[in-house]
């Protein structure tokens, strides 16, 4: 009897736990596009191409390779829609003695198949996911020991563990973090390598007909498509990085430019996510780049950081918190979505280039994401619920593990201080100094108040003052309101009389 192994379209990896052990000759490898995953939230059509695309690639090279794979289409006769309905398939075609799964990166797709044990009647095994390089239960044990959790110390500790920078059990430097450095606005002249592009092939072009077909009213372009879609062209993607951007990434990586949206970052976080990268080989890349000398310390700390360490850490955040994170709401936001966030159209410039790119690309580097997009959900009181469901649909690297930490905890504050100290919130200034998008902008950044003013100024000063029994205590926070108990009392009113005009015309 047979061993059906099912691989999900973010465990592209042919060294994922539930391929260990596998009979090539007995053994079925079930990878199936279905309905339902595509459509839980309305993906970005950039994104199911992506993921589709890669899926049949990966199908293909485990063929290569002797595997025997059943490879469902979305537009198979027969496709049941849905990953039990598939499973239900491969089993009445075949007989099989078990089913073994890699840990899924969504709750809800965990629960389904904790259930499968009983609605199949057959062993059902879920095999921890061996991409990650800290388990959900190592993380629970740290987390555990701690009054409060902040992802500085965590890293530390996964620096340690794997000696990733470290010096005769020393950070190498001296220091564990070198983030002051990295905050430099863009300067006249940069030179911005070109990103990775990957040439369209037979497999990508049938999977972008089946998107326009199927998904032509979800939001988002597919073409120009230049996503990396094998192991080895994300494999180029991520060399080009480390030869190219990473030198530059460091100081600016929280810069803003009008039509470069993807500037110095790697843009790997589309392959890490589904499987075609491993966290280790990026870290290791890096690491040597350092000692190389071809990159200083404080760009190869920063991207290194973000894999070991946020990415690590958001992803313990999802599995200790759920299944109720979703339903944190420290500010009681109860907003809609404004509908700009799908057709760009609003005189806020820099709101307007990121969405606009993030339709374009299926991308939008942190900062963006965080200060611009982010901010204005923040400050603008909006759902997180719809919140969280446009950052899951738009952004290709984007899975409910990674996405909701990083727009509850971090971008929405939403629950309370968990995972992040402070919310970051900021007024117009900060964009400014970070871009150039206030240059070509309706309103002006100078302005206070006003038809004229910038809406984050207002909105920013307003959001403190509508949560300060909330926020006041925040030690990080505490000073702002200091600040704003000097205002006049008409610089008062006039805050709150332009936030509720604004907020008036966004909710018309």
């Amino acid at each position: 009897m047979s061993t059906l192994r099912l691989i999900l379209g973010d465990q592209l990896s042919q060294t994922i736990s539930s391929l260990e052990g596998c009979e090539k000759s007995k053994d079925i490898i079930l990878i199936c596009e279905v309905w339902d995953e595509a459509t839980y939230v309305n993906h970005h059509k950039k994104k199911i191409t992506f993921i589709f695309s890669a899926m049949r690639h990966f199908s293909q090279e485990l063929k290569n390779n002797g595997y025997q794979v059943s490879y469902i289409k979305l537009d198979d006769k027969h496709n049941a829609g849905s990953l039990q309905g598939e499973v239900g398939r491969a089993l009445k075609h075949h007989t099989i003695s078990r089913i073994v799964v890699t840990y899924p990166g969504e709750y809800r797709v965990l629960k389904d198949m904790q259930n499968w044990q009983s609605h199949f009647g057959i062993p059902v095994e879920i095999r921890p996911d061996n991409r990650f390089l800290c388990e959900p239960d190592e993380f629970f044990q740290w987390a555990k020991e701690r009054k409060q959790l902040r992802m500085e110390y965590f890293y530390r500790e996964m620096r340690k563990k794997y000696s990733i920078l470290m010096k005769d059990h020393l950070p190498e430097g001296g220091q564990w973090n070198y983030d002051a450095q990295n905050r430099k606005p863009p300067k006249e002249g940069l030179q911005i390598p070109k990103h990775y592009c990957n040439e369209v092939d037979e497999i990508t072009r049938e999977v972008m007909e089946l998107v326009a077909d199927q998904f032509a009213s979800h939001f988002g372009d597919i073409e120009p498509f230049y996503f990396a879609v094998t192991r080895e062209q994300a494999q180029q993607a991520l060399f080009l990085f480390i030869e190219q951007r990473l030198c530059n990434f460091g100081h600016y990586q929280d810069a803003m430019l009008e039509s470069e949206p993807w500037m110095y970052h790697s843009h790997i976080s589309f392959y890490l996510n589904c499987g075609l990268l491993l966290p280790l080989e990026c870290v290791q890349a890096a690491e040597e780049a350092y000692n190389q000398g071809k990159a200083p310390l404080n760009a190869v700390e920063g991207f290194i950081r973000q894999i070991i360490g946020w990415r690590e850490y958001v992803r313990g955040i999802y599995w200790l918190k759920m299944p109720d994170y979703p339903k944190q709401n420290f500010f009681d936001a109860k907003r809609n979505l404004p509908d700009f966030y799908w057709t760009a159209d609003t005189k806020m410039n820099c709101l307007h280039q990121c969405v606009e790119e993030t339709k374009q690309n299926a991308y939008a580097h942190h900062i963006q994401r965080l200060m611009v997009l982010g901010n204005f959900a923040l400050l603008a009181a909006i759902d997180p619920v719809y919140v969280n469901e446009w950052f899951l649909a738009v952004y290709a690297d984007a899975y409910e593990w990674v996405e909701l930490p990083n727009v509850s905890g971090m971008i929405l504050f939403a629950d309370g201080g968990y995972l992040a100290s402070k919310p970051y919130a900021a007024g117009g200034n900060y964009i400014n100094k970070m871009s150039n998008y206030c240059k070509n902008c309706s309103y002006k950044v100078t302005e206070k108040n006003g038809l004229d003013a910038c809406p984050f100024n207002y909105l920013y000063w307003d959001f403190l003052a509508r949560n300060r029994d909330k926020l006041e205590s925040n030690h990080r926070i505490g000073m702002m309101y200091k600040t704003y108990d000097r205002m006049a009392d008409d610089k008062k009113l006039a805050i709150t009389y332009d936030s509720q005009q604004f907020f008036d015309s966004l909710d018309d």
